[in-house]
């Protein structure tokens, strides 16, 4: 294959994959495991919900090849939420070797094997790389059996393959994507965060408009959002004191009201009310400056103030590493930080990189948030934490 027509989708077959993730975090989760033993048993493999997405993009693939090795066992149990003729085909299409086995529920699979819960029993008509009504309407199925399983602990969290977001609009589902579903279904109040182990981003205004963009931010939303971060780096990520970055609304964060005045009478008192509580939240930062100059590693995570504004950095940044994480609700949802991709969609071409990133930051926030509620709820056990 020519190199030169490569994306950034696309499997680096020249370099080697390694699996030294897996080997580092299996061998944090044994160490919290044997210092903490209120937590999960070492044995105990945590249920991996996966939803499929868009039959006709990257998703299978990209979940198949995560789970190609058996390696992964080692760390989960996945279940994929779909049917059995429709992975088979998906892995006979792209020559994926592996094996999996096939259950009725979530409840019933097992562990060290690869499940797929038949969603539905016939064969979806498949056609990589076209966006199709029939392919968003089997996303959906997929998705809505994950987020039931998940509310019912038949899984202990989700990840999701991605989704076109115009096919998936039905009379059932008139949502702009998988954040805004979670919010309705889930408990909590949604926070879209993109995360890797150095640099986190979340998201004042997510799937909103440009120009609805400033009349959008109140200081209401602005201290909402503050808030799900702040509580999100302590108990999803064991960070302490965390340190947030606001970054501004207009260019130069309005130039002292030249270029607009909500940077001044709406972000400025804002996070002068919540540093008054104590919370460690500065700006607002210019936010054309803020990434290039590195000042964004001076902090735990940054809040932007719209997609665009904190997307196109992050992605520059850690592209094919990132995970997107929904932050503030009940239960654990990542993604990776890519779309359906239909220009290589049945290739064999995609680099799984992201989703394997989504599936090992689900599991760490899974074991972070369970200590966490340990910790929080036995002061003993939290002394004696801090001591150590």
């Amino acid at each position: 294959m020519n190199n030169k027509s490569r994306g950034k989708w696309q499997r680096k077959e020249q370099i080697p994959v390694t699996f030294t993730t897996i080997k580092d975090l299996s061998t944090r989760e044994r160490k919290v495991s044997a210092k903490h033993s209120y937590m999960r048993n070492e044995n105990s493999k945590i249920k991996v919900g996966i939803s499929v997405g868009d039959l006709n993009g990257i998703g299978c693939e990209v979940i198949l090849k995560t789970f190609e090795d058996v390696r992964m066992m080692e760390l989960c149990t996945p279940v994929i939420f779909a049917s059995a003729r429709t992975i088979s085909q998906q892995k006979n299409d792209l020559g994926i070797e592996l094996t999996f086995h096939r259950v009725d529920t979530a409840s019933r699979a097992i562990e060290g094997k690869i499940n797929v819960v038949n969603v539905w029993k016939e064969s979806p008509n498949i056609a990589y790389g076209k966006a199709t009504e029939e392919a968003g309407a089997y996303a959906i199925r997929s998705l809505k059996a994950a987020v039931e399983a998940l509310k019912k602990g038949e899984v202990d969290i989700l990840v999701t393959a991605p989704i076109n977001k115009k096919n998936i609009q039905a009379e059932d589902f008139n949502f702009p994507g998988h954040t805004d579903y979670l919010a309705k279904e889930l408990e909590g109040e949604s926070l879209m965060f993109m995360v890797t182990d150095t640099l986190k981003v979340g998201l004042l205004t997510d799937h909103v408009a440009v120009k609805d963009v400033a009349q959008s931010i109140t200081k209401k939303l602005i201290k909402s959002k503050v808030g799900i971060i702040e509580k999100s780096l302590k108990m999803d990520f064991a960070i302490r004191k965390p340190k947030i970055a606001l970054l501004g609304i207009n260019p130069h964060s309005g130039d002292d009201g030249v270029i607009g005045k909500e940077d001044d009478e709406v972000l400025k008192p804002t996070i002068k009310e919540i540093s008054d509580t104590g919370k460690l939240i500065y700006g607002p930062y210019a936010a054309d400056s803020f990434f290039g100059s590195d000042n964004f590693r001076q902090f735990d995570a940054i809040l932007a103030a719209y997609h665009d504004q904190g997307l196109i950095p992050f992605k520059t940044l850690s592209f094919g590493k990132g995970v997107n994480y929904t932050a503030g609700l009940s239960r654990v949802r990542t993604s990776p930080d890519h779309g359906t991709a239909y220009e290589i969609a049945g290739k064999g071409e995609a680099d799984a990189g992201s989703f394997k990133e989504a599936v090992f930051t689900g599991i760490r926030i899974f074991r972070n948030r369970k200590e966490y509620e340990e910790l929080t709820k036995n002061p003993l056990r939290k002394q004696k934490a801090r001591a150590s």
